[in-house]
């Protein structure tokens, strides 16, 4: 059989005030390519080369074999080769894409397809949480919740919107930035979110750019994740005053993401541009950050080879 390929965008969660439930698809790229072998092996070239793992127990090899299994075929096997621009640990979505990929890899490969809205189902199952996934699967602006099991809605938002990310040197874990989480949260902070949330959706749906900066806003994780991203503050106002509509953590952080909007694709971009040069300038002397980056919104999604 010869090799399948896979590429899947990277992927910013949350955005604010949509925890566990708002994605969007951005245009930087995870490729992955595997075929038939007695073993599993896989070979890594970009982000995360010679610290991801490269055996059986690779995100995508564990999502291709969840694949396998799902088919009746757990004996399968393969051997990955992964070109990775999505840095792994920063809250862009590396898990999920890995994952989507992997399962769309693996379903390829079997002779009897499961299809996108199963492999979204087994996806959700292995991540744990459908935001990433969800925007990584779809592309565009996502929404996703359960309903005796998880479901999706993917809005492909009005031209003109374009993001920069300052990612940090230094990863996070999903896990660790979910410990300081509290349990419960004020009644006042969940009503304040409901409105943010509604706020950023429609302005994604129907292109209001004054609805960003407020939609933005959140009171539910972002609060207590400032322990685990202490210079979480720095970096949202450095992108506000560099002219971003607005900010906020990339999924579980540390990268922090801000929103730019202009009348279309290519005038957004140019603003996203002087952002980006202009947050450098304020973000010069912070510690642990890389330079800021442009990334326009992917409304595909992932995309078979």
């Amino acid at each position: 059989m010869a090799a399948v390929s896979v590429t899947v965008p990277a992927t910013t969660a949350n955005l604010g005030p949509g925890y566990d439930s708002f994605g969007l698809a951005l245009k930087l790229y995870n490729r992955f390519s595997a075929q038939p072998a007695s073993e599993w092996a896989v070979e890594i070239v970009g982000e995360g080369a010679g610290v991801l793992a490269t055996d059986a127990t690779n995100r995508v090899a564990r999502a291709m074999s969840h694949v396998f299994s799902e088919a009746g075929e757990p004996e399968r096997a393969a051997h990955v080769f992964s070109v990775n621009r999505i840095p792994p640990g920063q809250g862009l979505g590396s898990s999920a894409a890995a994952i989507v990929g992997g399962m769309l890899l693996a379903d390829l490969m079997c002779d009897i397809p499961l299809g996108k809205d199963r492999i979204f189902e087994m996806a959700v199952e292995l991540e744990g949480h459908p935001d990433n996934v969800a925007a990584a699967l779809f592309g565009g602006f996502t929404m996703s919740w359960d309903d005796e099991g998880p479901r999706c809605v993917s809005v492909d938002p009005r031209r003109g919107i374009a993001v920069v990310a300052v990612v940090s040197e230094l990863p996070l874990s999903t896990e660790e930035a979910r410990a300081v989480l509290p349990d419960v949260v004020p009644h006042a902070d969940a009503a304040f979110n409901a409105g943010r949330a509604g706020l950023l959706a429609a302005g994604l749906a129907l292109g209001r750019g004054d609805l960003l900066g407020p939609g933005l806003s959140d009171r539910l994780h972002e609060p207590y994740r400032i322990s685990a991203v202490p210079d979480l503050e720095r970096v949202r106002a450095a992108l506000v005053k560099a002219g971003a509509a607005g900010a906020a953590l990339s999924g579980a952080g540390p990268t922090v993401v801000g929103f730019v909007d202009g009348h279309d694709d290519e005038r957004a971009l140019r603003a996203a541009e002087g952002v980006a040069e202009r947050a450098t300038e304020l973000l010069a002397d912070a510690l642990g950050r890389r330079r800021p980056v442009v990334l326009p919104i992917d409304r595909r999604g992932a995309v078979l080879e």
